[in-house]
């Protein structure tokens, strides 16, 4: 059983394994940086479907049959799905997975679901109550932009702030035994609002509960500031980066060093175009599953934090003057024997 470490952390003690993992991403980030570490890029936005959310939901269903495949499992053998998007009522993930007749547990943590899905499924392995989990989740820029933003056809304008989201899926499956990456800490995050109401400004807004879980996971879990290799935020951006930079340096957490963001590594903002980076639930969750347990599993790093950040407002509350709401949520993941 696990260990409570503080109000928000806790050790793993059985250390739940990363038996297997997979990422499909879009043709944008196919031709970013991290390209070469995606499972699969697809160039067409649409996947061979008839909508953007359609598209989105075969991420979801592609990735996960790819988790199956380098598993080497069945979908007998997992007890249970943790999984989310950024669309209404999580339909990305719903109609992804409708027919794997598995025990489903629908999220919404915006752009935190990744660590959000990881940090609930690794405590079902924990707990005993799961032999395997697997945890995923997606989002497409396409789809995104319609419900948040303004149809594509509009040809709004871009302000410096704002964020490209990733199209793309990525899935992890979690079990109690074998020889992969290790899920040794989790932090929960709580809700931090500072007051932003910039709905193009994300990084402004989730950059102060960045720093806040960062602060306690390394605070509760007693660990020095160069106990990580990297330590990664979800989809901060090159301005949200910054600012949560200030923060831990005014909170005495000299990490930035080895301080790193999944939307600043996936594109290359100024050939690409994408402003201060990606953002959206597969941000981090191609980096994740594309690059960071890539590395992990060569012993390339050894010892990561990824603390996935989440924007928790809608189009309705934003329209109605009130500010966005922020998490963001920490797993510690080691190769150790």
């Amino acid at each position: 059983m696990g260990t409570r470490l503080g109000k928000q952390t806790l050790r793993l003690d059985s250390h739940p394994v990363i038996q297997a993992w997979a990422s499909i991403a879009g043709a944008k980030e196919g031709n970013g940086p991290m390209g070469r570490y995606f499972d699969e890029v697809v160039q067409d936005e649409y996947f061979g479907e008839k909508s953007f959310e359609k598209a989105e939901s075969k991420f979801i269903r592609e990735t996960f049959a790819k988790i199956l495949m380098k598993g080497n499992v069945s979908a007998g053998d997992i007890q249970y799905i943790f999984s989310g998007d950024l669309l209404n009522q999580c339909i990305a993930a719903s109609y992804g997975i409708r027919e794997t007749e598995i025990p489903f547990f629908g999220l919404y943590g915006a752009c935190s679901t990744m660590a959000e899905s990881l940090i609930l499924g690794s405590l079902m392995v924990e707990g005993g109550f799961a032999e395997r989990t697997v945890c995923i989740t997606s989002s497409h820029f396409c789809s995104a932009e319609k419900q948040f933003r303004f149809p594509l056809e509009f040809g709004s304008q871009r302000p410096p702030t704002a964020q490209w989201t990733v199209t793309g899926a990525g899935g992890v499956l979690v079990g109690n035994s074998g020889n992969g990456p290790k899920i040794v800490h989790v932090t929960t995050g709580k809700i931090v609002d500072m007051g932003i109401t910039d709905a193009n400004d994300m990084g402004s807004a989730m950059a102060p509960a960045a720093c806040d879980t960062i602060t306690m996971h390394f605070t509760e879990a007693g660990l020095a500031h160069n106990y990580y290799d990297m330590v990664v935020t979800g989809d901060l951006g090159t301005h949200g980066k910054n600012i949560c930079k200030q923060l831990l340096e005014e909170n005495g957490i000299l990490i930035q060093d080895i301080l790193d963001d999944c939307g600043t590594m996936i594109y290359d903002t100024t050939v690409q175009k994408t402003d201060c980076g990606g953002s959206g639930c597969a941000c981090s969750a191609v980096i994740l599953t594309g690059y960071l347990l890539e590395k992990l599993s060569k012993k390339d790093l050894n010892k990561v934090l990824l603390v996935c950040t989440g924007a928790l407002h809608s189009p309705s509350a934003i329209q109605q003057g009130e500010s966005i709401p922020a998490i963001a949520h920490a797993v510690g993941i080691e190769m150790i024997p």
